[in-house]
């Protein structure tokens, strides 16, 4: 491939937070979710605008990551609801981006590809 052809092209980027490398992909999901930790959402959720992580977002964001880890998939929007009591539209009020670009994001998931 010429170098031109890849113009316009974005990859996984590279960022340090917190002092660690961490591998993002061009929507800014983590390719290793396993590279997540606490101070890093801190950080993510400060560059959204979001000043403190309020204690309904951080119970979003761990039921996020544990469902994660124990099924290798976030859950289903209908699953999410069924599973915490949470209806999506207080969800998607709570984070900037909603479900997807936000709590997913902020929970250290990767891309839901299928969205």
């Amino acid at each position: 491939m010429a170098a031109g052809d890849s113009e316009g092209v974005r990859g996984p980027m590279t960022r340090v937070m917190g002092g660690v490398e961490i591998l993002f992909d061009e929507e800014g999901f983590f390719i290793n979710p396993e590279e997540w930790t606490e101070p890093i959402a801190e950080i993510m959720a400060s560059e959204m605008g979001i000043a403190k992580l309020a204690d309904r977002q951080w119970e979003t964001i761990r039921f996020l990551r544990g469902f994660y880890l124990e099924n290798g998939r976030a859950p289903l929007n209908r699953e999410f609801g069924r599973l915490t009591g949470f209806s999506l539209l207080a969800v998607e009020r709570l984070f900037p981006g909603g479900i997807r670009g936000g709590a997913r994001r902020l929970a250290g998931l990767p891309n839901p590809k299928s969205c």
